[in-house]
């Protein structure tokens, strides 16, 4: 599969960039998908819920009266969970295990098949670098350059050969976009956006680390 690619400007060019087969052309298998996809979600979740059993809660221990003779209920301690201020009953704790484990090589088919979805919607844009030259951070030149993509105002990911920190910082602040180095990307920051952006060392960058 070839695709068209677009300058540091946001024009098209005369150019094509042929897409790796093995990467960009995997038929896709939602059930896969959902379930690494779910995985990552899950992993990314803290357990801050957190309440306290009857062994747990303040107050005493002491039988509040006598088992007979007084009329009221038998009761064996305050803590109880049927008493107000005793402990909860099967409540949330942060033991719980939330992640989930996935074989490496399952991640690395449902990532495919997002990246092969992304190129056969017509949701992956490939430029010919994303190097500004510039010593310092600029959010203006970052911006022009979504600007003038056929990005539609939707979310955007865009994966970086390597990590460059000016860049980084010249995209942070800009609405509906995220950035991050080609050998992080990941089936959920492709779903959480519409389209990806791609540079040609980009594309050598997953095949190196993906595709081995």
């Amino acid at each position: 599969m070839k695709i068209e690619v677009y300058n540091i400007k946001g024009k098209k060019t005369e150019d094509t960039v042929a897409l790796p087969k093995e990467i960009f052309e995997v038929p896709m298998n939602s059930d896969l998908v959902h379930q690494v996809l779910t995985s990552q979600m899950a992993n990314k979740r803290q357990v801050s819920a957190h309440t306290k059993n009857r062994s747990e809660v303040a107050g005493s221990g002491i039988k509040p009266w006598r088992q007979k003779g007084t009329g009221r209920a038998r009761h064996g301690s305050k803590r109880s969970p049927i008493w107000v201020g005793g402990g909860i009953t099967h409540g949330p704790r942060k033991e719980r295990v939330l992640e989930r484990e996935i074989p490496k090589k399952m991640r690395r088919k449902a990532l495919f098949m997002v990246l092969s979805e992304k190129a056969k919607n017509s949701d992956l844009i490939v430029l010919e670098s994303f190097d500004f030259a510039q010593d310092k951070p600029k959010t203006k030149v970052v911006a022009t350059t979504l600007k003038n993509l056929p990005l539609d105002g939707k979310s955007v990911f865009i994966a970086l050969p390597d990590y460059d920190k000016n860049v980084v910082m010249s995209a942070r602040n800009i609405k509906k976009t995220k950035i991050d180095s080609a050998r992080n990307i990941n089936v959920l920051d492709l779903m959480n956006a519409k389209y990806l952006i791609l540079t040609k060392e980009s594309i050598k960058t997953i095949e190196s680390t993906f595709a081995k």
